[in-house]
């Protein structure tokens, strides 16, 4: 079943954002799933990028990817600023931190 940032996000634009913000290959096989593109682009974007994220995508589609994001995804310092913005855009939830890496194996 596809996402829905694979079913509102031009090939183009991913494909775009991913050679920009992305310089190294991909792990294993698989490609890098559209979330994990936006993801990285909402971490590193300028102001222009993040005006075109906003207007082509939505501020839902790029809530969507800050719940689902994984560990490492999106910096602190991304997440507060686009928390703040994209709470007031879509009066949704989003958690006040970025997901952490636990690196305590050890703790159950």
């Amino acid at each position: 079943m596809e996402s829905q940032a694979e079913l509102l996000v031009s090939k183009d634009l991913l494909s775009d954002l991913e050679r920009r913000f992305f310089w190294w290959e991909p792990v294993g096989s698989h490609p890098r799933s559209p979330e994990r593109i936006l993801a990285q682009a909402m971490s590193f974007a300028g102001f222009d990028e993040i005006v075109k994220l906003e207007t082509e995508l939505g501020p839902d589609v790029l809530a969507d990817v800050m719940v689902s994001a994984q560990p490492g995804w999106i910096d602190a310092r991304s997440w507060e600023f686009w928390r703040g913005r994209l709470m007031r855009a879509t009066g949704r939830a989003i958690p006040p931190e970025a997901p952490a890496r636990s690196f305590d194996v050890g703790a159950v």
